[in-house]
């Protein structure tokens, strides 16, 4: 699974790379999400491999003081979908007028933006976190370095901590979901006042498959961080996280490239002209 969504995101990104139909704006977007699902990925999945060789299914606290890059990568994947919904509306609502709406400084802003509000999210959750002092031989049962677990473990008064995630979480989850609501609401109106089998067709094409990938990563994201604290949720919660950190990351490159017209006529292009390359080769 892990090979599968680097290669799968590698893919996606070599083919927007070469393909000169597939440099647009909206695909720009797509391939920084691809990069960003490796990255995601990355973070967490190689210590439950090596958890999975090593049958030590645990994480010492004093290797898991700074889960920055978790919360970085995992804010960035919510900014970065929020930012392609609205230039999935700008396409489809205002289509004689997208060259001018979406010019280069407004894709540099919505590309930075996500990156700087992810980094003050993360320093935000672990700078308090560096603060706290861990009690003896803690040991957290996780396959990543999940806040909730390290609070847990931790001998310090973890008051400021707990309002942190309960002021900064519901934002950071929030706002870019209200913004894809947005998004997609206007999209919808706009179809209903001028209704026609193209346009229909063009919505479907355009915003069914982020609507999948929203559908996948936001269910996991509310099973794990809106479901019950008890003991008994806990292999529940970690099921619901391996779905948003695995299994989503990996269903992104098929989603888009299964339900995207260009990136499967760009795919079915380069193994082409590979085939004609090996051919003259061997001749």
């Amino acid at each position: 699974m892990y090979l599968s969504t680097v290669l799968g995101n590698l893919l996606i990104i070599l083919l927007i790379r070469l393909d000169p139909c597939l440099q647009t704006t909206m695909y720009l977007f797509l391939s920084h999400l691809a990069l960003t699902d490796i990255s995601f990925s990355s973070v967490t999945v190689p210590k439950m491999l090596t958890n999975m060789q090593t049958q030590d299914q645990s994480i010492p606290y004093a290797g898991c003081v700074t889960p920055t890059f978790f919360m970085f990568f995992a804010c960035i994947d919510n900014l970065l979908l929020a930012a392609m919904a609205y230039v999935w509306y700008v396409a489809i609502c205002h289509p004689l007028h997208y060259t001018i709406i979406m010019k280069e400084e407004l894709c540099l802003c919505l590309l930075a933006s996500p990156c700087l509000l992810s980094c003050a999210d993360a320093l935000t959750y672990t700078l308090p976190l560096a603060q706290l002092s861990s009690c003896a031989d803690n040991i957290i049962p996780h396959f990543f370095c999940d806040l909730a677990a390290l609070l847990k473990l931790s001998c310090s008064d973890t008051t400021l901590n707990e309002l942190v995630i309960l002021i900064v979480g519901p934002a950071v989850f929030t706002f870019p979901l209200i913004s894809l609501l947005v998004s997609y609401s206007c999209i919808g109106v706009s179809i209903l006042r001028n209704p026609s089998t193209k346009r229909m067709c063009k919505a479907l094409s355009t915003c069914g498959s982020q609507f999948s990938v929203v559908t996948l990563c936001y269910g996991t994201m509310m099973a794990v961080y809106f479901s019950s604290s008890s003991d008994q949720s806990h292999d529940k919660d970690i099921i619901a996280s391996v779905m948003y950190t695995v299994v989503t990351p990996m269903l992104n490159p098929f989603i888009y490239s299964l339900r995207n017209r260009d990136i499967t006529l760009a795919l079915g292009k380069l193994f082409r002209n590979n085939n004609l390359f090996f051919q003259v080769r061997i001749t």
